[in-house]
């Protein structure tokens, strides 16, 4: 198990050389919480070992709410899921319900990090929109989204009623919105602090040099490349 959590840990590093490095960060801290779950698992150090799937928990909290700043800083990347299905908004307008989506996947993210009933809360209202989504988008999102899934399962079903990190802030009612403010900007802080580093004022990442996806595309997923006939990706030979 610690072999693999190394693994995982490489993989991402492996990535580094045929993506860019700030938006492998989606995918820094879901990668470190298992790494670290795998690690302290077979830790002989119980007190260690106790931590694991808290690691897990935070691992996929911060991977949340780093993400849900993507509909902010990239709300374009969503409307071709959009214009396909557009049942999705329940009737919102495009531009007000991507954002909308941002705040709900930032808050329920917060969520995992707050007390045990909330955070058990966050994680059924995850599993739910999580299954929810298979059905318009198929099995390709269940397998996307299968480990992330499974995590939530384990953060709704632990059986934990101690909160380690400020815990006498998080019982008192009125320190959630003032937790959530201070989480947002935090994050928000540090997305476009490091989007400016990495790209700078004018936030051009340069032009793409090849397509990449990470299935063959048909009339069922038509995102990507198509053929000069219509949806499909082109014939290969």
């Amino acid at each position: 198990m610690p072999l693999a959590g190394i693994g995982i840990l490489a993989l991402w590093l492996l990535a580094i050389r045929d993506y860019d490095l700030f938006h492998l960060f989606d995918y820094l801290a879901l990668g470190a919480g298992v790494a670290a779950y795998l690690i302290l698992e077979p830790s002989k150090n119980e007190n260690l070992r106790s931590h694991r799937f808290e690691a897990l928990r935070w691992g996929l909290a911060i991977a949340l709410m780093w993400s849900s700043l993507e509909k902010f800083a990239y709300p374009d990347w969503f409307y071709p899921l959009i214009l396909e299905k557009p049942f999705l908004t329940f009737g919102l307008p495009r531009d007000v319900f991507i954002p909308m989506a941002g705040v709900a996947e930032f808050t329920m993210g917060f969520g995992l990090l707050w007390t045990p009933l909330i955070r058990r809360l966050s994680a059924i209202a995850l599993i739910i929109i999580f299954t929810a989504a298979v059905w318009p988008f198929g099995r390709v999102d269940l397998i996307g989204h299968g480990l992330i899934m499974a995590i939530l399962v384990a953060v709704a079903c632990d059986q934990c009623r101690v909160t380690h990190f400020l815990p006498s802030l998080k019982i008192h009612l009125s320190a959630i919105p003032g937790g959530i403010a201070a989480a947002l900007v935090v994050f928000a802080t540090g997305y476009w602090g490091l989007h400016f580093a990495f790209y700078g004022a004018s936030s051009f990442t340069g032009p793409a040099t090849i397509e990449k996806a990470t299935h063959s595309h048909n009339p069922e997923q038509p995102h990507g490349p198509i053929s000069d006939t219509g949806i499909g990706a082109p014939p290969t030979k």
